[in-house]
């Protein structure tokens, strides 16, 4: 009514209902007659922009991260923590460290050695290690990939309530435009009557 724009509402009536239309006119009215129920007007038109902008801020400003680690089951976050320590230097350095000495100490042997050269039981170790730890790290990368899709959802979200605000105060701009040349034509002509006596 106050755009002047079509809007439409649903409403289910409980009980026997009375409807009443206020139409743009019976407002001027209101308006003309009492003009301080214009300032409740605003108010009321405030209190629900500013919830609105609250409701935006809140859904907007969910942490991907939050939402994943309130889903996430027990073995997710075994998969996690294998993954990232199977992908840092610290594994690295002392899984080298394991199979050195692992080596040296059957060379060291020699022929009483449980695992003589070319090492069978270690690469029977090593295969093993490596068939459990493959399907953990695609966990890991498949809840990355889940974290990086939600991300964009909320991006999304995000710019097209940024879209429709822009749009919504481009058409605010617009009408408070229009209101200044009406003022500005009204200025106009009553400094045109001072004139003209």
């Amino acid at each position: 009514m106050l755009e002047q724009t079509p809007h439409q509402t649903t409403a289910v009536a409980q009980e026997e209902t009375v409807c009443l239309e206020v139409d743009r006119h019976d407002i001027e009215i209101l308006l003309h007659r009492k003009p301080m129920a214009g300032m409740d007007m605003l108010a009321v038109l405030g209190k629900q922009f500013h919830g609105s902008q609250k409701l935006i801020r809140v859904r907007a400003a969910r942490n991907p991260n939050q939402v994943i680690e309130e889903e996430e089951t027990f073995p997710e976050r075994v998969a996690d923590r294998v993954a990232s320590f199977g992908g840092s230097w610290t594994f690295i350095l002392s899984f080298a460290l394991v199979l050195a000495s692992y080596s040296i100490t059957s060379i060291l042997a020699g022929k009483r050695s449980w695992d003589p050269y070319p090492f069978i039981l270690l690469n029977l170790f090593l295969s093993m290690l490596a068939a459990v730890q493959a399907p953990i790290i695609m966990m890991s990368q498949n809840r990355q990939d889940k974290k990086d899709r939600l991300r964009s959802e909320l991006d999304f979200e995000v710019n097209r309530r940024a879209e429709a605000e822009i749009q919504g105060l481009a058409r605010k701009m617009n009408l408070l435009g229009e209101k200044i040349e009406d003022v500005e034509d009204l200025l106009r002509h009553h400094s045109g009557m001072a004139k003209d006596r």
